[in-house]
């Protein structure tokens, strides 16, 4: 046997040990007798654990030989098909990577189930793969709860907070369009070494912090500690030194080598999670077998006394010592059971190497915006329902408005029309929010609809999603967009892979409010002004908003959410902060920046722009605050060069309707692009190479952006900025030419 060959090692001395009998000492002394716990039961968990060794040992093989992929297995984590007995399959479970025996002991639960094959299709990347279509090695099923995770460093962990908490709040609600039932929990598995992640951290503190103030959230942490993090070690006390004795949430340690201790333990962490409805962190004691992965080679950062130590306490050894300890099998019984699943596991694998794969970009792509569970929305409400929310409110509807009040409006009226929606973020609630956006709110809404969070984006995006995952619309808001870079892998890792992922089985709704962008005056520096959205031209699938006055603001949010609630989409809908309460265009009081809130019914289209002028000497093309100015400058453009230009407002940025943008161009050659955001990465770059590369005739293009510069505090913050000027000076530039 190879040295580096650990999984041919521990195979073949599984068997020989059973022979000989040479079972490994008890590091829990717990009998059968004593509890209530049948032996079928410890069988089914038995039959699942060898399935899973040999599912881990068969898919090391058919890597070597290029036919199977991403083979994270879970030799040594045998012990949670515990949890896949215990729980029920209506409890939604996040899981971590080394989940596989969880997964096929929970899929026994329903009769239909094929876990060995819909895993093995993913093993080998096949089309065919139930759950994710060959997209990547998941564990997820929409029968059985699970929400496909890719990689699980802690990411999943607040959105399982959020998942959690809306149980509760969907019974109190009374919510129609919840999917989990009053009295289920949520189930969510990691590694010890994920547990320092920031972001762990963040979902741990966020469930804590809820339970203390008297919030549910009826989750159970599970962390399955094998002391390493790929080749770092864990401190052997550092979990349990850590997280037993914090504040709102119960802490349970059990050894996950012991199949009577884990099944106790369990049902303790059980009871105590669905009868009192907080936080429990179960500390599953464990080891891990075969390094971290296929390809990582234990020997090159481990002793091989160290690496045999864990082998001489192979989870299975401990099992199949309590299968004939308790007269549930004997060793003829349990050699015979390794065999036939070594039989059946590689019969199944080897026909799951043949079935299909995903071959073309368009069929890999097919499923970014993909959603199975179309819904419709409901009714505009009447106006005599609306009279009552608004209050002495209703009659300043039909007056001219600046954009903060119409979105203010927009969002009362969303959260009448749609009860599954829910408004949330640092100091929206009694405060309004920071520039009194969502002022009133909570007064019309109540604590259950409209409710501040902890300061931490993390938690604010995660708990989103958790919620959308419970038959919620979340409309979560980050104060600014500087501080959405503390949380962006919670709406690009998690958020936007899930319908990917999962072939839109699992979706995540969501309008994601961010006010931003620059222009600001007395208030300022990057943290507070910043220009780059460049970081949501990275995220397939998403909506990007960005309305540049009160009545495309109102129309385009209900356009969002509409969206999140037809299509699961996630919409991130940026708010440019210096247009909030700006009511004049041209002249101080000429009040052409104010506006009528737009009739309920009416909305923008994805991708539709606004056309301002019909000359075609010069487009400028621009975005929210880039519009403002183009307006400002369009009277002296035209004055100047004695020729009739046009502006568009593309209000969408992603999609961007570039035949539609084309065609409103039509003759026109010269065109000026107006970004308000940095130059290197802004959308404005996006335009110019989709206008150079869709279009015949020549055309002579200007990309006008900000400076590549963070934003400066006081007299200086526009410095770097497009200004009216500046956009009067360079299209003369580009109609003199």
């Amino acid at each position: 046997m190879s040295l580096f060959n650990r999984a041919e090692v521990i195979d073949q001395n599984f068997t020989r040990w059973i022979v000989a009998g040479e079972f490994p000492q008890a590091k829990t002394e717990i009998s059968l007798p004593q509890n209530d716990i049948l032996k079928t039961d410890l069988i089914s968990i038995f039959e699942s654990q060898v399935t899973s060794r040999h599912m881990d040992i068969y898919a090391r093989q058919l890597k070597n030989k290029g036919e199977c992929f991403y083979t994270i297995g879970s030799s040594g984590h045998e012990g949670n098909a515990v949890f896949g007995k215990i729980f029920s399959y209506k409890d939604m479970a996040f899981l971590h990577y080394r989940s596989g025996p969880f997964y096929l002991e929970r899929s026994k639960q329903l009769s239909n189930s094929t876990p060995i094959h819909d895993m093995a299709l993913s093993f080998m990347a096949s089309s065919d793969d139930p759950i994710s279509g060959g997209r990547h090695k998941v564990l997820g099923s929409e029968e059985l709860n699970i929400p496909p995770q890719t990689s699980t460093i802690a990411s999943h962990i607040p959105k399982a907070v959020g998942t959690a908490f809306s149980i509760d709040r969907a019974r109190d609600l009374n919510l129609s369009e919840s999917k989990l039932d009053n009295d289920s929990i949520v189930l969510c598995s990691f590694g010890d070494a994920s547990a320092n992640h920031a972001t762990a951290l963040s979902g741990f503190n966020t469930a804590c912090l809820v339970s203390s103030q008297g919030g549910h959230v009826p989750i159970i942490f599970i962390c399955e500690d094998n002391g390493t993090g790929i080749s770092v070690p864990t401190d052997g006390k550092w979990i349990e030194n850590n997280f037993s004795n914090r504040f709102g949430m119960q802490y349970l340690k059990t050894d996950g080598l012991h199949l009577i201790d884990l099944i106790l333990k369990t049902k303790e962490a059980e009871n105590i999670c669905r009868l009192t409805r907080n936080p429990v962190f179960l500390h599953m004691k464990t080891i891990r077998l075969m390094g971290h992965a296929g390809s990582d080679v234990e020997v090159g950062y481990r002793k091989i006394q160290e690496i045999e130590t864990d082998e001489n306490h192979d989870p299975l050894m401990h099992s199949a010592r309590i299968m004939i300890e308790n007269d549930c099998l004997s060793k003829e019984d349990i050699i015979s059971l390794y065999e036939q699943k070594r039989a059946q596991v590689a019969y199944v694998f080897d026909n799951a190497v043949s079935r299909p794969k995903l071959k073309t970009a368009k069929d890999i792509m097919s499923t970014i915006i993909s959603n199975k569970h179309t819904r419709s929305a409901p009714k505009h409400p009447s106006n005599t329902m609306r009279k009552k929310v608004f209050g002495k409110e209703f009659d300043r509807l039909k007056y001219p408005q600046h954009m903060g009040k119409l979105i203010n409006y927009a969002l009362t009226d969303i959260l009448l029309q749609y009860p599954n929606t829910v408004i949330f973020g640092e100091d929206v609630a009694q405060k309004g929010g920071v520039y009194h956006v969502t002022a009133d709110l909570y007064k019309q809404f109540g604590i259950r609809r409209v409710f501040n969070s902890p300061l931490d984006e993390t938690s604010i995006i995660g708990f989103g999603l958790g919620l959308g995952h419970n038959g919620f619309v979340p409309i979560p808001e980050i104060q600014f967009l500087a501080y959405f870079h503390n949380a962006e892998d919670q709406l690009r890792g998690e958020a936007s892979t899930l319908p990917f992922f999962s072939e839109g089985r699992f979706t995540n709704p969501m309008v994601l409010r961010i006010p931003g962008l620059a222009y600001q005056k007395g208030f300022g520096g990057h943290f507070h002004n910043d220009n780059s959205l460049t970081i949501f031209r990275d995220i397939p699938g998403l909506i990007l908003a960005v309305p540049s006055n009160g009545a495309d603001a109102a129309k385009m949010l209900r356009t969002s959410v509409r969206e999140a609630v037809e299509n699961g989409r996630i919409v991130v809908f940026i708010e440019p902060i210096a247009l909030y309460m700006t009511k004049d265009l041209h002249t101080e009081k000429d009040g052409k920046w104010v506006f009528e809130y737009p009739n309920p019914n009416d909305e923008i289209s994805l991708g539709e722009f606004m056309t301002y002028g019909t000359g075609r000497a010069l487009t400028i093309i621009t975005y929210g605050n880039g519009l403002y100015l183009s307006l400002k400058a369009k009277k002296a453009i035209e004055s100047r060069s004695r020729k009739k230009i046009k502006v568009i407002d593309l209000r969408w940025l992603s999609p961007i309707d570039v035949p539609r943008l084309i065609k409103s161009i039509g003759s026109c050659k010269k065109i000026l692009i107006v970004d308000e955001c940095r130059r290197t990465g802004c959308h404005g770059e996006e335009i110019y190479m989709k206008l150079s590369q869709s279009t015949n005739k020549a055309l002579d293009i200007f990309l006008h952006a900000a400076e590549d510069s963070f934003i400066p505090l006081g007299v200086s913050a526009t410095v770097t900025l497009p200004s009216t000027e500046s956009i009067i000076n360079n299209a003369l530039d580009l109609l003199d030419e």
